[in-house]
């Protein structure tokens, strides 16, 4: 049964509302109309939120925070609100809810529950940097955060070289580094990657690298790395079968060599299939 209040908002209701993830310019007609209309909304910060809706005049719903560790105790409280038939809308710091955002607990029950819920389209960092990567956006996986520990993170990332998919990561400031550096062990130095930074702020970054060289800008201070990150790292392809450094040993040795004997040479020296070499040679008119 529709809410009298509002043409925008169903009572009994769960909203789940993407902001904008820099730019305030990116949030939707619709998700105003939502924010200003629902019952509640459940926010991660109070602080945080209560600047985003005061820019945009939504000042007199009470705001319930939901975060990693009140979430379970909560849910049931939310719950009830929402079987009482009155309406919620789910909120997070930025961007789209429930990606690597508190939330997925109280979604999960309410389906169990047949409780209705109502997604919004809008900002998320994952897609906003897939689409500017010049990678493939028609196959991809994304993978969140990796984990905090070098072990842990070496592990995932084993699990994930042979991916042929593009991958997505997010990362913080103080862990970018090391991540980088077990991305580059596991996956490869030469291995492409985007860096995206900082995306619809005044300060975006998005620069397009190799992972070895992404690691030295870093090292460097030559690229500024504070803020909120996002990685696209190219998918496992078998049919680049040449590092950098045995491309740079192939040209030189066949200014003395013949490209048979180079090959052979080259082969020996990385460990590469010689016929996997020969076939790049040939593809790439060396």
């Amino acid at each position: 049964m529709q809410n009298k209040k509002s043409s925008f908002v169903n009572s009994s209701i769960l909203y789940i509302v993407p902001t904008p993830i820099g730019n305030l310019n990116d949030i939707t007609y619709r998700a105003i109309g939502i924010l200003k209309k629902v019952d509640y909304i459940i926010v991660e910060n109070i602080h945080r939120a209560s600047l985003l809706l005061k820019n945009f005049s939504i000042n007199n719903v009470p705001l319930i925070t939901l975060n990693a560790y009140n979430e379970h105790k909560k849910t049931n409280a939310l719950l009830s609100i929402l079987k009482k038939g009155q309406s919620i809308a789910l909120i997070s710091n930025a961007g789209t809810p429930v990606i690597n955002d508190p939330g997925f607990y109280l979604i999960k029950c309410c389906k169990e529950l047949n409780i209705r819920i109502i997604p919004l389209p809008g900002a998320c960092a994952a897609i906003t940097a897939l689409t500017a990567s010049g990678m493939n956006c028609n196959s991809f996986c994304y993978e969140g955060f990796l984990p905090k520990t070098h072990k842990k993170r070496i592990n995932y990332l084993n699990m994930l070289e042979k991916e042929k998919r593009t991958l997505i990561f997010y990362e913080s400031t103080h862990r970018i580094l090391p991540s980088l550096k077990d991305m580059m062990m596991v996956l490869g130095k030469d291995r492409n990657i985007v860096f995206a930074r900082e995306l619809t702020k005044i300060w975006e970054t998005i620069y397009s690298t190799s992972i070895e060289e992404l690691v030295f800008l870093i090292e460097e201070n030559k690229i500024c790395y504070k803020g909120e990150i996002t990685l696209i790292v190219e998918g496992y392809n078998k049919s680049i079968p040449i590092s950098s450094e045995a491309l740079e040993t192939f040209n030189l040795l066949k200014i003395k060599l013949s490209k048979k004997n180079t090959i052979s040479l080259v082969s020996k020296i990385y460990n590469i299939n010689r016929n996997l070499l020969y076939r790049y040679i040939l593809k790439n008119n060396l």
